[in-house]
């Protein structure tokens, strides 16, 4: 019998009413999938050989009021925090699962990474048309590399470097009705595969290469 990795009710979680409701489905149904998977990434990432990586679940424990809409696990080279840091996330909105690199408003260092990857803007535009882009994590919505060009690059990495609640992110999305369909195996096989084509833009960004 298939196992899957994900289940529609994962990604229904966001559809819960009230913030102690929706909390508790996403501890009982979600956190222990980004748990698995923080670890398997974690090791996979240190196996890089850039840093050593740990997985850092979200808690969402500042929230009081307002449910999370998504959530994720982050993956950095850090034990405490990682928002600082440019890191790796596996999470979840209602719609879709989203696998990518993040460089966010926290970070120290964005006018460094911008430059580095405006000297390295072939490797964004060279990834697989599945790729997309975004500048900010606190929406749902992303563009297709293929469909920004060097032109929508350049600006987010203008933009990342000249304002300061600029963001960067980078990889893939996923509709939540093809990853309910996909096996425990097609799944990790899917998120290794996309990780991998990220890491040469990590490489990148933390100025390695």
């Amino acid at each position: 019998m298939t196992k899957y990795f994900w289940i529609p009710d994962d990604f229904d979680v966001f559809t819960i009413e009230g913030l102690e409701n929706r909390m508790s489905a996403l501890q009982t149904l979600v956190q222990p999938k980004f748990e698995v998977l923080g670890r398997h990434f974690a090791d996979r990432l240190s196996a890089h050989g850039s840093d050593e990586f740990f997985p850092h679940v979200a808690k969402h424990i500042r929230r009081t009021v307002n449910p999370p809409t998504d959530s994720w696990v982050a993956i950095a080279p850090a034990k405490r925090g990682y928002k600082a840091l440019p890191h790796f996330q596996v999470g979840l909105w209602n719609t879709h699962l989203f696998i990518i690199i993040a460089v966010i408003y926290e970070n120290p260092d964005k006018i460094a990474i911008s430059e580095r990857l405006e000297r390295n803007v072939s490797m964004l535009t060279s990834l697989p048309e599945s790729y997309v882009v975004s500048g900010d994590h606190m929406k749902p919505e992303a563009v297709h590399i293929s469909e920004a060009g060097n032109d929508g690059i350049e600006k987010l990495l203008t933009r990342l470097k000249s304002v300061k609640k600029a963001e960067l992110l980078v990889g893939r999305h996923l509709l939540s009705e093809d990853a309910i369909r996909m096996s425990n195996e097609e799944f990790i096989a899917f998120a290794e595969e996309t990780i991998d084509l990220l890491l040469p833009i990590y490489d990148v960004i933390i100025g390695k290469s």
